[in-house]
């Protein structure tokens, strides 16, 4: 074969934009991963020193030796392993329960034929445009009339299934999950629940991760209502944090020791959750 000068110059050219290319876009990257991780690392910093480092005219870039202490001072003043506990079990509860409730839900929406099915995923859809905090009050005058205030069940049961969640795994359902499949199941006497547990389950597992991540993030940084439904006696991480700054004088050592270590939780969720997100599309690309 003839190489003309002409067009390997041109390739060599070409190979140099793509290589400008790649310089820009790794150096783009990582100036995104180094701007999401600062915050993180300037609340280690400040939690591993005392807060007069917050006054000096040029603070320290270095970690200090004060952060065991600061952290030791956190479950002196609050209760903290218990609402480490509290939000541990009422993460997970809702986590787990909203990922099974809503690909159950969008595996029957997305792939079931019954009366009524657009009109009541309409109303699910629906439930988004009401705001929250209209329903707090009838919330919390139910919470009490079963006898569940100031218990880990009133933050728990009405957080069982979300609205987003159904949508979001009926969307995924609808791509993911050929209805071929499904019938091929079914001919070999496969019953509708076996067909969600061995068909759906597996070929929405990125779906699922995410909305489980998702779902444990926010019911973890959840204050507004467990400040309402708990006590102080039986707070959840949130509220724990909310009362190491409710004195006249804040100190932002103590209060970043304790946000870092509550964010401890949701970085492990994360490392276990997202590994599963890229397998799953690592898988369907390979299969693509």
């Amino acid at each position: 074969m003839t190489v003309f000068p002409g067009s390997l110059r041109r390739s060599r050219s070409a190979g140099g934009g793509v290589g400008r290319a790649n310089i820009w876009v790794y150096g783009l990257l990582t100036a995104f991963v180094l701007g999401s991780i600062f915050p993180f690392y300037w609340s280690f910093l400040v939690a591993s020193r005392d807060s007069s480092m917050l006054t000096e005219s040029i603070p320290p870039l270095v970690p200090g030796g004060s952060f065991f202490a600061n952290a030791q001072r956190v479950f002196d003043q609050v209760e903290f392993w218990r609402a480490l506990g509290n939000s541990v079990v009422v993460a997970g509860t809702v986590t787990i329960s909203t990922v099974f409730f809503s690909t159950l839900a969008g595996f029957a929406f997305a792939k079931l034929r019954f009366r009524g099915r657009n009109a009541l995923f309409v109303l699910v859809i629906a439930t988004l445009a009401v705001p929250t905090q209209l329903g707090i009050i009838p919330l919390y005058m139910a919470m009490a009339e079963f006898g569940w205030a100031n218990e880990l069940q009133a933050v728990i049961v009405p957080n069982l299934v979300t609205a987003i969640g159904v949508f979001w795994m009926r969307q995924y359902t609808v791509e993911a999950v050929p209805c071929e499949l499904i019938e091929a199941a079914r001919m070999d006497g496969c019953s509708m629940i076996r067909v969600f547990w061995h068909v759906c389950l597996p070929s929405v597992r990125p779906a699922a991760a995410f909305l489980g991540m998702f779902t444990f993030m926010m019911s973890w940084n959840d204050f507004l209502w467990p400040l309402i439904a708990l006590n102080a006696e039986n707070p959840t991480v949130q509220v724990a944090l909310e009362k190491l700054q409710s004195g006249y004088y804040v100190d932002y050592s103590l209060v970043l020791a304790g946000t870092t270590l509550a964010t401890i939780p949701i970085l492990v969720v994360f490392l276990v959750l997202g590994r599963q997100i890229v397998a799953g599309i690592m898988q369907g690309a390979v299969k693509g």
